[in-house]
């Protein structure tokens, strides 16, 4: 969900490391200061389009050809207009689809409005638009836009059929630019809940504290990511790894590879309480903790709009009690978030209890 950069070290050598990594939600990346530089940049030739990428291979050996650099044009000036000033910047990515009026941007914007103390962080957006339509539809409601310009012959405008050939080749598109899906809504500011001393933090389909933190279940919707010299490779193994995964997404390779990722690269890897990071997979009645809620375990664009709505609408009700009026909500008949059927349903979503027993 955000990303920094150093004082000298400027938005090309950022772009190089975005180059590197994924997309579901929104992306935390936080890019050390003092580990930019050439390091990063041998990350931003690796990658181009379908078929033809050559990354180095999860076995470490050396590619024999390069695709030509991808060209991220106006970048370098964009970023500092959007960093915060520890020199952090939220991502997220839209294609035509989720950028329609009343879709998943719009959601996504609004919800920085209607959450405590964090309307200031929407100026710390950027939206990286898949397609000319969804750039112009974020320009027309986001001061901070910027078009990817991808390589593929793909439509990458139209909503994807899970799993379909078009949907792989757009997570993996993610993946490289490094960001995290829109759907998504903020209720208040999750930056205080992440771990710094973690390479990487990532959301969890559900979480159990008892579960070492590799055998929860990952979702990478939603990450926090420092750069270093470890992690630039991390991204790099990860990217290389798809050719050993034919037809898997971006996620379901990461949860194939994670444990080489840390015995291999030595990668601290940090699961994310899902109190505070929720999803429909998994979320808790508990609106005083809560910072965000990811459309997870969930299939379908309106599925995820719809039942998303009926998340924000639960939260203007409740945030519009007084603080008495909230203490006796949670003493009386308690909290409820309205039940996400449609995205339940559509991903034939079991108990997580059910799945993890023993």
């Amino acid at each position: 969900m955000g990303l920094g950069f150093g004082r000298k070290e400027s938005g090309s050598n950022v772009a190089s490391f975005l180059l590197g990594a994924a997309l579901p939600t929104a992306l935390l990346i936080f890019l050390a200061s003092d580990r930019l530089g050439e390091g990063l940049s041998s990350v931003s030739r690796s990658w181009g389009s379908a078929g033809r990428t050559q990354l180095p291979s999860a076995d470490g050996a050396a590619p024999n050809t390069r695709d030509p650099e991808v060209e991220f044009a106006g970048l370098a000036e964009l970023l500092p207009k959007v960093a915060m000033e520890d020199k952090t910047v939220i991502l997220t990515p839209v294609n035509e689809a989720w950028a329609r009026p009343g879709s998943l941007l719009d959601l996504y914007l609004e919800s920085f409005k209607n959450g405590e103390d964090i309307a200031h962080l929407v100026n710390h957006v950027l939206v990286v638009a898949l397609d000319s339509l969804g750039f112009d539809r974020c320009k027309a409601v986001h001061p901070h836009c910027y078009l990817l310009q991808v390589p593929t012959a793909g439509n990458m405008s139209s909503s994807k059929r899970f799993m379909s050939k078009e949907y792989l080749e757009l997570v993996w598109t993610k993946l490289t630019f490094q960001q995290r899906d829109a759907d998504m809504i903020w209720f208040r500011n999750p930056f205080r809940r992440i771990a710094l001393y973690a390479d990487m933090s990532c959301s969890s389909d559900d979480f159990d504290p008892s579960r070492a933190p590799m055998d929860q279940p990952l979702n990478t919707g939603l990450y926090y990511m420092k750069s270093t010299n470890r992690t630039i490779e991390m991204v790099k193994y990860w990217r290389a790894a798809r050719a050993r995964f034919p037809r898997q997404h971006d996620q379901q390779v990461f949860v194939r590879i994670r444990s080489e990722l840390v015995s291999k690269l030595q990668v601290k890897i940090e699961p994310l309480d899902t109190v505070y990071f929720a999803g429909f997979c998994e979320y808790h009645d508990d609106p005083e903790r809560i910072c965000t809620m990811h459309a997870d375990c969930c299939i379908g664009l309106e599925n995820k709009v719809h039942d998303l709505g009926d998340m924000v609408a639960d939260w203007k009700r409740y945030t519009s009690l007084t603080p008495e009026e909230r203490k006796k909500k949670m003493k009386g008949d308690g909290f409820k978030w309205t039940y996400p059927a449609r995205c339940r349903k559509s991903s034939h979503w079991r108990k997580p209890s059910d799945e993890h027993k023993g």
